[in-house]
Parts: structure tokens; sequence; C-alpha cells
């Protein structure tokens, strides 16, 4: 049963807890996210611990407190802590706040989850912050050495690509936009007696130097991650909030007793991330929204603590299972919803019934197409399908049980009192045999010029007469008023008449196996046609994706180019060359 959605959380909550041994995952946060039906722009924040990275965060919530900020040098949050509130910038969104504990915390001795938190934070977010002290020195950057982690932490795909390129090379595709948040700065941002931006900062402190030693590669490696896996780079710079003896109580201090730089430095900060980052997507296109996040949540986490590496493909694939699955029965209630108001069993014909069916049906494909996604070999649409048949093929039955039962019980209105007649002996007389003739051909006027009988009508009719046909028999027989011979002819036009009636019935069967026939075939087409139109979207989206990725790897192998790395651009043009023949592949066959 769906939760009633929250409009905000009034403090965070812990989503994945770290006991320094396996992580732990918080049903009660699972199910905030659950009641999240908006897309969600998911910031997460991370860096050494102590660096203010919750005042940043709880000032991104608009608040004083919330995220703990602690007083001393013991990290104070442990685990991933999670707020949601509605979107301050964009209408019908959310925004959720991820704040994790601070790096290298010397309390927790073993330190093999600060990398697995790091991943996580990568991997659940849309915008990704790290927060560090000071300038971006050597020291800044080894302490970033997780990033260099993340080929051991992540997989994109569950098995290698066919085009043999690393799969790391695949992590700007997904991977969020990263923002470097640098704490008491103090230097002054020039570059050759010229001032430069903060964002043109952090270029210059992310270029690589030459070198083949393990010293150059050490200093290369942490530049070159970030440079090749997050699409959009970003900094800011903040003075020092307050005078020294006031940090501790930072959160207490009024607006006014803040540094006025650091001020309009922490608003900057918020109108930049609160306007520019993006939804959380997934690849395809696929919005985030709570209850997706959640199963991302738990499907990384799960894959984390059973030995295994988080993977985007393995997890996309286990959300798309629930989604298509939930997607089926939505089609389906909504195909009941569309037949339980617009029919009215009996239908007058069988076409009646399959119109409104194929019309509902139709419908219900729709609403399929859109609440699912990657359904590899159409699975769970073959599974909508087959259900949507039996559905036709139930109502057909109820159909035909509803026109029997309404025409029995005519006939009986309409032909009891001409029976009964005949066990009164009103026939019995010369002449009866035709007098009962003319009586029962004048019932049969009045059957059939009563509207709405069904599909039945005739078939019902039929089978009365049938049982009865030993009155008219002995009727014709003891009539003395007629001739062996007359008695004779009138025998013949029975049996003419019932032959008459079984080819009737014959063509009448014919005819609607024929309607059945063209009915299935124009469901096939249905679903062939809209799962086409799908399919060339998601394509279409496919396309843009790699086009997007494209892009980013020649802009940072042009760079490379410039900066006179030719080894390192050697690699990415290998990567270019696969996604652009991973690009000619694209077909609609491969997207599902």
């Amino acid at each position: 049963m769906d939760m009633a959605p929250l409009n905000h959380m009034p403090e965070p909550l812990c989503l994945i807890e770290n006991t320094n041994g396996p992580l732990l995952v918080n049903p009660e946060a699972l199910k905030i996210l659950s009641a999240i039906r908006q897309p969600v722009v998911v910031v997460a924040i991370m860096g050494p611990y102590r660096t203010g990275k919750s005042y940043l965060m709880n000032k991104l919530a608009g608040k004083k407190k919330g995220f703990s900020l602690g007083s001393t040098v013991q990290s104070h949050t442990k685990g991933i802590w999670m707020w949601y509130m509605p979107h301050p910038e964009k209408p019908d969104h959310a925004l959720v706040l991820l704040d994790t504990e601070g790096l290298g915390d010397v309390e927790k001795g073993d330190n093999q989850n600060d990398s697995w938190i790091f991943a996580l934070a990568v991997l659940l977010s849309s915008t990704f912050v790290y927060n560090s002290m000071g300038t971006i020195n050597q020291q800044a950057m080894d302490q970033l050495h997780y990033v260099t982690e993340l080929t051991h932490r992540i997989r994109a795909k569950s098995s290698p690509d066919k085009h043999e390129v690393q799969d790391s090379a695949n992590f700007v595709g997904f991977f969020p936009d990263f923002v470097w948040t640098l704490r008491d700065f103090s230097l002054e941002l020039e570059a050759d007696g010229q001032p430069i931006t903060a964002d043109e900062y952090l270029e210059k402190s992310l270029k690589l130097k030459q070198g083949d030693d393990k010293k150059t590669k050490t200093f290369n490696e942490p530049r070159l991650c970030i440079r090749k896996f997050f699409p959009e780079k970003k900094c800011f710079i903040f003075d020092r909030p307050a005078h020294r003896k006031y940090l501790i109580h930072l959160e207490q201090l009024q607006e006014e007793d803040l540094n006025p730089e650091f001020r309009e430095q922490a608003a900057d900060f918020c109108f930049y991330i609160l306007s520019h980052s993006k939804a959380k997507t997934l690849s395809g296109g696929i919005t985030v929204n709570g209850p997706r996040l959640e199963s991302l949540v738990q499907t990384y986490v799960n894959a984390i603590s059973s030995g295994d590496l988080p993977c985007l493909e393995n997890a996309v694939l286990a959300l798309a299972e629930t989604e298509n699955l939930a997607a089926v029965q939505k089609a389906i209630a909504h195909y009941d919803q569309r037949m339980g108001q617009k029919l009215k069993l009996p239908t007058e014909t069988l076409q009646e019934l399959l119109d409104l069916h194929r019309a509902s049906e139709k419908e219900a494909i729709e609403v399929f197409m859109k609440n699912s996604f990657k359904d590899v070999d159409q699975v769970f649409q073959k599974k909508l399908g087959d259900e949507l048949e039996a559905k036709r093929h139930d109502f057909c039955r109820q159909n035909m049980k509803a026109s029997s039962d309404y025409c029995m019980a005519l006939i009986h209105d309409i032909f009891h009192p001409l029976y009964e007649d005949v066990k009164q002996g009103t026939f019995s007389k010369p002449g009866g045999y035709y007098l009962f003739i003319k009586k029962m051909n004048e019932l049969k006027d009045k059957y059939h010029q009563v509207p709405r009988k069904g599909v039945q009508t005739e078939e019902t009719l039929r089978k009365y007469l049938d049982s009865k046909e030993g009155v008219a028999d002995a009727l014709l027989q003891t009539d003395q008023s007629l001739t062996e011979k007359e008695k004779e002819i009138e025998v013949e036009r029975m049996k003419s008449e019932a032959a008459e009636a079984a080819n009737k019935m014959l063509e009448e069967m014919q005819k609607k196996n024929q309607q059945m026939m063209q009915e299935k075939e124009a469901s096939y087409q249905e679903h062939m046609k809209q799962l086409t139109e799908k399919m060339e979207k998601e394509r279409a989206q496919l396309i843009a994706d790699q086009e997007r990725v494209l892009a980013l790897k020649l802009q940072e192998q042009g760079q490379l180019l410039q900066e006179g790395f030719q080894k390192e651009s050697m690699k990415l043009h290998k990567e270019i060359i696969a996604l652009q023949k991973k690009q000619e592949d694209t077909g609609p066959c491969n997207i599902l």
C-alpha cells in the first residue's frame, strides 16, 4: 500500500549505517523514500572529517540545524544520512541531501568502509560535492585517493564490454557532476599575475605532469580519474567563516556574526547547487524518483554485503523487474476499469464486445509502455498480452452465459404458456397441429422482436425447440384432419427447416472463429506498433546519451593532446572508437 506523500522530513535520518562491520540500510529511511513520487535531485557531500560538510548541507536545506556538526575532532556522521524536502527551486521535484561520515576518521581504525561510502555517494547522487580544507595541493589529492579506487569498487556492466574497453570507460555516462568546495581558502586566485576564477583554478589543479616514474603516476592518477569520470566539474572557494574560537559553535552564530565574504560565498554555492543540480537519471534517460532511489540503495548495499561490486546494469535490471511487474498490474487494472465502465452484458453481437475489448486493450498497452522500461526480450509485455487474452476469453464466456441466461428466461416467459395449452389438450383436435404451428411462429416473432438478447439468441432458441420437438411431432401424427401424404410432407418440411437451422449455426460458428482470429491478429499488431514506437524513442534516447558521452570524451582527448599527453590521449581514442562502434551497432533490436 502506498504511503501518503511527505511534505518534508523535520530532521535528517540515517540512510546507510556504518557499523565498521557490514553496511546496514535503515528501513525507516527506505519507507520515506518509497513515498516520494517526484523526480529526486540527489546532492551528496564527502570529504575528510571535521571540514564543515554538514554546515554546507544545512545551508542547502535552508536550516541552521539538521545534520550534526559536532564540535570536536570526533567525526559525528557515521555512514550516510539523508534529509528530504520539496525542492525550493524546481517545482514537482524533491531534494534529497546525503551527508556522509568524514573520510580518514582515526577512531574507526579500519577505513575499508570509507571506500564503499565514497562509491555509494557517487552512485546515488546527481551532484557529488567533495569538501576539503585549504588549497588543492598534493595532500588534498592524496586524500582523494578514493576516486582512483572507484574502478575496483563500481561496475557499469555485468559482463565485459565486447569492444574491449575498460569498464570505467562507461563511468562518465552515469556519474554525477563533481563540485569541489575548498574551505578556509587563503590563496589569491591568480595565475601569471592575472586573476582567475575558482573553476579555472580547479582546471589548472587537474593538469597532468609529464613522466612515467611512480611519483608522477601517483600525481596524475586521481587528476585523470576526476577529468575522465565526472561529466561536469565546478569549484567553490570559502574564506574562514568566523574567528577560530567561534567555529565550534558555528550553528549558533547569527548570520551577521559570520564573515561577509563567507556569507556571500555560501549563498553563491547554494544558488548554484539548487539551480544547476539535475534530477538523478539512469542509463536510457530513466528519471529516478523516491521508490527507484530506494531500490538502488538496497541493490547496491546488498551487493557490497554479499562481497560483490555494486553494478549499475544489475541495479537497473533489478529495478526494471519490479517496475515492469507493477506496470503489468497497472495496465490490467486500467483494462478492468475501462471494461467495467463501458461493458453491459450481454452485448448484441460478438463484434461489439471485441471492439470494446480492443479499445480497452490499446489503452492498457499504452499504460504498460508508459510505466515499463528495459523489458528484456519483452517478457513482461508478453505476460500482459497473455493476461489480456485470458481476460478477452473470460469476457466472451461471460457474454455467452449472460446471453443464454437472459434468452432462457425470455423463452420460458414466451413459450411456457403454449406448452401448458398443449398439456390442457387445446391442440388435441382436428386442425390442432396447424393451429399449434401458427401460434409457435407468432411466439418466435415475438421472441425475435425483443432487443439485446445477445450472441446466444439463435442457439438457445434452437436447443429449446429441439427439446420440445416431440410435442409438435405428436400433434402432427394425431391430427385426424391431415392425410398421411400431408403428414409426410410436413415431416420433410420440418427436417428441411432443422437442416437449414443447423447450417445457419455452422456459418455463425465459422464467423465467430473468423472474428476471434482477426481479433488475435489485431491485438498482435497493436502490441507491435506500440513496442516499435517505444523502442524508437529509447533508441533516440540511447543515441543522445552516447552523443553526450562522445562529446565529453572528445573534449577530454583534445585537452590531453593540447597538454602533450599522447599516451593518455591514445587510451581515450580507443574508448571513443569503441563508443562510435557501439553507435553503429545501436538498432531497434539492441534497445530492450
